[in-house]
């Protein structure tokens, strides 16, 4: 058996490549909450918490991810089995309630442990994977329309990406239909353009913006109403030939069930921290299956870890329609991975080592850290 000795949280802030311009907030930074298990037998194991723009965009923020993990997951969990990941992940459910991000950090660090120590991806605990490597999609949201062409062209040309997510509704609907129509104008026939509202109109804007997006050739639209509004997302998926994709409305599999029976969505947006972990995505994974929904790996602009450990979950699932969108490490200034994740041929490869199949750089968790957010031993153990 190999116990769980400790749990540590380390918080860094990162600064983007540029400004992320989302509907209720312009990201200049990342913050991630890392954790690092440490067992028994000398191994661990690295998990992530990320949330995007603060506190706007769902109730959790870097601040509580690591107060919750300290103060209340980390004492429930010291000198548990660490190899019994389902009983922690009970335990866990049992001693906090909501909190996902939080859950899925240290989860997800149980699982790479365990991977680690068993020599085997963690993928493998998975099923094994059907794919080695992922379509990735980029986010184009500078807000300015001449900018986000630019960088699609500079992307289609190097070969990074050829699949485009713009983020709209901060502006008057005309307008960014018009943004829209103009990107898909210019990148082509060829490239898929996808949109994120990020829940910012209301029904009757919604109506007007799909119809619009649809003519313009724009192929899904993202939660384009506030999640709590099932059936307005309910006739919005009736009424319109666009693909609208579920998002903030999943917490879990839960949620996945009540998208299903209202029949809210044809695409589901799975996260694994908005899911709460691994073994919660991929329940809701398997909701989507069954129900002929198409899937889409979704991001909260992660780091390389918590990306390489999407990649792992995401390998596994037969029939990923309609892509993933783990390109989180690219927007950061710099990769806080020892070897970064491979992009290229529009697709990420998916990493192949025990665990998660990555590193930490312990120059760039110092660079990074935020003052007094401290692994209290080297961030690679031998």
């Amino acid at each position: 058996m190999s116990k769980i000795d400790k749990v540590e949280v380390v918080v860094l802030d990162i600064p983007t490549i540029r400004g992320h311009v989302l509907s209720m907030a312009t990201m200049r930074m990342q913050t991630a909450v890392l954790v690092r298990v440490l067992f028994s037998d000398g191994s661990e194991g690295l998990g992530e918490g990320t949330t995007i723009g603060g506190i706007s965009y769902c109730p959790e923020s870097p601040e509580s991810i690591a107060s919750v993990i300290e103060t209340y997951i980390a004492p429930a969990l010291e000198g548990r089995d660490g190899d019994r990941v389902n009983e922690a992940i009970q335990l866990i459910a049992r001693t906090v309630k909501g909190n996902f991000i939080a859950k899925s950090a240290v989860e997800g660090a149980l699982w790479d442990g365990l991977g680690k120590r068993l020599g085997v991806p963690v993928s493998q605990l998975f099923g094994g994977v059907v794919r080695s490597s992922l379509p990735a999609a980029w986010t184009l949201a500078s807000g300015n329309s001449d900018t986000d062409i630019a960088e699609a062209h500079e992307m289609i040309e190097t070969g990074r990406h050829n699949i485009f997510k713009l983020k709209i509704g901060k502006r008057s609907v005309r307008d960014d239909v018009a943004h829209v129509a103009r990107i898909k104008n210019a990148v082509g026939d060829d490239v898929s353009i996808r949109v994120d509202i990020n829940q910012a109109w209301n029904l009757q804007e919604a109506r007007w913006g799909l119809k619009g997006l649809q003519d313009a050739g724009c192929e899904l639209v993202e939660q384009p109403v506030e999640a709590r509004y099932v059936r307005d997302m309910a006739e919005l998926t009736a009424g319109y030939e666009i693909a609208v994709m579920a998002d903030e409305v999943l917490n879990g599999p839960e949620d996945a069930l009540r998208v299903v029976a209202a029949r809210s969505a044809d695409v589901l947006a799975v996260k694994v921290a908005q899911s709460g972990g691994l073994k919660r995505a991929s329940e809701v994974i398997a909701i989507g299956e069954a129900a002929g929904l198409g899937l889409y790996a979704g991001t909260m602009l992660e780091t390389g870890l918590s990306t390489a450990a999407a990649l792992q979950l995401f390998s596994t699932v037969d029939k990923l329609s309609w892509g993933t969108e783990l390109f989180g490490p690219l927007l950061l200034v710099e990769d806080i991975l020892a070897e970064p994740l491979i992009y290229e041929d529009y697709q990420v490869k998916v990493p192949s080592g025990p665990g998660f199949g990555v590193a930490l750089d312990p120059d760039k968790i110092e660079k990074f850290r935020r003052d007094g957010s401290k692994f209290t031993r080297a961030v690679n153990r031998a």
